[in-house]
């Protein structure tokens, strides 16, 4: 597979991600992408060929193997990182939407703009970037529930095995057990990283997302208090044409889609 084109593809991204998610970002392809590529796929690469066992029963080496190692790290780390980072493509999709929609919009109206910039996040695209974040940090989870459930974040250096057409309880030998326990870890470890930054780039986003309400509230009170004051007062008067240009851009902005 061409981890570069997909490095390409999600690079796009950062342009619309808040600080949380260009970390995320990096994490995912100097941690993940590009350790997986240059040294556990080599590491890996002969874990059936050395999986040996003590007896020369034939067919016993491949069944005690496919019981230990119902399906291989690198595989379930490949899907892992291919899940986790196509949530992300839903916010390019929906930027690309936006801006298919206000060029229509511009055609049809003469030079005016549906969005101020399309690729903020405000009306339905947040929504999107909090649904992507909530789906990689669901894969990521999910995934090392897997990992933990198979194979408890450990590689042992001797397995017992009872499968039939095995004779007898048999000892298995797993090759480079400790190297590979330890990019175990370290891909566990890289996955919790990126959880944690998911939950951080939500509360962030959700905080903000608070802290405008709470201010556009102060506003119209605010406002409402001063129309009280000076009730002759128009609101076209009250408000100047700058005022009420980011007025309109604002309300665009949060529509819905």
């Amino acid at each position: 597979m061409n981890w570069m084109s997909l490095q390409v593809l999600l690079g796009g991204v950062s342009q619309y991600s808040t600080a949380f998610g260009r970390v995320w970002l990096s994490v995912v392809f100097v941690f993940r992408i590009l350790v997986f590529v240059v040294a556990i796929q080599q590491v890996w690469n002969d874990e059936q060929k050395d999986f040996i066992c003590n007896t020369l029963q034939p067919g016993c080496a491949n069944v005690c193997y496919d019981k230990f190692f119902p399906i291989s790290h690198v595989r379930l780390w490949a899907l892992q990182i291919i899940f986790v980072t196509c949530p992300s493509l839903m916010v390019v999709a929906h930027v690309k939407y936006r801006e298919m929609k206000d060029e229509k919009y511009t055609t049809l109206h003469k030079g005016d703009h549906l969005y101020v910039n399309p690729g903020k996040k405000r009306g339905g695209l947040w929504y999107t970037y909090i649904l992507s974040l909530v789906f990689k940090a669901g894969f990521d989870a999910g995934f090392l529930y897997i990992l933990y459930f198979l194979y408890h974040f450990d590689m042992p250096n001797v397995t017992k095995c009872t499968e039939e057409p095995c004779p007898n309880t048999v000892d298995c030998y797993i090759s480079r057990p400790t190297e590979k326990k330890i990019f175990t870890l370290f891909m566990v470890v890289s996955s919790s990283v990126c959880i944690f930054m998911c939950f951080c780039e939500i509360f962030y986003l959700i905080n903000n997302k608070i802290r405008k309400f709470l201010r556009k509230r102060r506003d119209r009170i605010t406002d409402s208090n001063y129309r009280r004051v000076d009730p002759t007062a128009s609101s076209t008067q009250n408000l100047s044409n700058l005022e009420k240009a980011k007025v309109a851009a604002e309300e665009k902005e949060s529509m819905p889609t």
